[in-house]
């Protein structure tokens, strides 16, 4: 995969995203207006100077001008629910060089008063330490986690992973050595292999955000369902569109497919709650996601965007099927 390719992507719709989101009337939101106009000045020139490396230029950017400070932010604001008023303000002076805004001005004086006011310790209370165990109570993920970084160090073991000949001997998926030859097994091992370190990472940090809190909602039994069913339906898929002409031949590895299943899981599940009030919100959170994936698959031609979408309408029916009916959201 290219990084350099990834990072512009990210820069460029993150950014548009925060647009999209903070064009609001007031000024609560213009520090985020700004800096979002800043990522896209940056990369649009980095493209203009110096293409090969404007990802990495605009990656950058976006890391220091939207994502730190959107975590600092929210990190400052747990650290003032735990009346840890001092460090909130600290941080929140930190974060100013990067975010300027009159909105953390404010939020620095708010810290810098509550700080004034405090006296004596107070114990810190123990929900917002748990809420942060992301893993807590999804012990599937935790395990399928474990499953692909402890299969990706076998493959370091194996050779190069450049070379075709090495993932297809490990696995890979090749649609025609699945039908031809009937090496089925290739359905289920092409899930747990990936062709780098960054495609792992990809595949695994999306299986950290998106996973847990959908195993929480189900169980583990489901998910272990819904994350195997949906990549299975993902490689099969693939085989299928292969096998009649719709897609080109190519060999496969990766987790996307099982990933993307877990986001059609979320909108079959949103779907059967869909008259919960946060369901809604979810819901087009869901879709955003989507979105945001078939646009990447567009603009990167390493990518199977067919097994995403075989791996997306399996999860989604698998969790139609599957989603218990006395859960709330």
């Amino acid at each position: 995969m290219d990084l350099n390719h990834i990072f512009l992507f990210v820069a460029l719709i993150s950014s548009l995203l925060v647009l999209a989101r903070a064009w609001r009337p007031g000024g609560t939101y213009r520090g985020w207006r700004i800096a979002a106009l800043v990522v896209l000045g940056v990369t649009a020139t980095a493209w203009l100077v110096f293409r090969k490396e404007a990802g990495y230029v605009g990656g950058g950017a976006w890391f220091a001008f939207l994502f730190l400070p959107a975590v600092g932010l929210r990190k400052a604001s747990d650290l003032a629910a735990q009346r840890r008023y001092r460090s909130a303000r600290r941080l929140a002076t930190l974060l100013q060089v990067l975010h300027p805004t009159a909105q953390l001005r404010n939020e620095i004086e708010l810290f810098r008063a509550l700080e004034s006011r405090h006296i004596g310790p107070v114990p810190s209370p123990p929900a917002p330490q748990d809420r942060h165990r992301r893993l807590k109570g999804a012990p599937a993920v935790l395990i399928f986690i474990c499953l692909n970084l402890a299969v990706f160090l076998f493959e370091l073991t194996r050779g190069d992973l450049n070379a075709p000949e090495t993932l297809h001997q490990l696995g890979a998926l090749d649609p025609y050595a699945v039908v031809l030859n009937r090496e089925y097994w290739r359905l289920f091992t092409a899930l747990f292999l990936h062709y780098g370190a960054v495609h792992l990472l990809f595949n695994l940090f999306a299986l950290y955000v998106l996973g847990p809190a959908l195993e929480r909602l189900i169980g583990s039994l489901r998910f272990v369902a819904c994350y195997l069913l949906s990549g299975l339906g993902s490689t099969a898929g693939v085989v299928g569109l292969t096998i009649f002409g719709f897609i080109q031949p190519a060999e496969l590895v990766g987790a996307s497919g099982s990933v993307m299943g877990i986001v059609g899981a979320w909108a079959g599940f949103l779907l059967q709650h869909r008259y919960d009030p946060r369901a809604k919100e979810r819901l087009l959170n869901i879709l955003l996601i989507v979105a945001i994936q078939i646009v990447f698959d567009i603009s990167t031609p390493q990518v199977s965007m067919s097994a995403h979408i075989c791996g997306l309408l399996t999860g989604f029916f698998v969790g139609l099927v599957i989603a218990p009916r006395n859960v709330s959201i």
